[in-house]
């Protein structure tokens, strides 16, 4: 039987639609939105997300929902699975991540942990 890999990550239509918004007009046909995790944060692990207009060698190019995501191959396994969502509330609007692979977060919302690392709680100042 031939075992299925899980995807690194999905994005949302809310997600996808307001990245095609953000990119409607760029004309490097590689913009895309590198999604990374990096230490830090109240729980061990931070997300970070920004638009990027090439790849690095290290990178994974995935095609989602009709948008190029970047992730390196470091935040692979820290992502796997997640979907990646656009929150419009009256608190504020931005993209979120809805990490299954997360154990453990803290209030401000863009810290982590996972099983595999115990981590110790720290702030959550930026």
């Amino acid at each position: 039987m031939i075992e299925q890999q899980p995807t690194v990550l999905s994005l949302s239509d809310a997600a996808a639609l307001k990245l095609r918004e953000l990119t409607k007009e760029e004309t490097n046909p590689n913009i895309g939105l590198r999604v990374y995790v990096y230490s830090g944060g109240c729980s061990g692990f931070r997300y970070g997300m920004m638009l990027e207009d090439q790849p690095t060698p290290e990178d994974n190019v995935l095609e989602v929902n009709g948008t190029k995501v970047y992730v390196d191959g470091q935040s692979v396994s820290l992502l796997t699975g997640s979907e990646i969502d656009y929150v419009d509330t009256l608190m504020g609007a931005g993209f979120t991540v809805n990490n299954p692979n997360a154990v453990a977060a803290c209030g401000c919302g863009s810290s982590f942990r996972t099983a595999d690392d115990a981590g110790s709680a720290r702030s959550c100042a930026h």
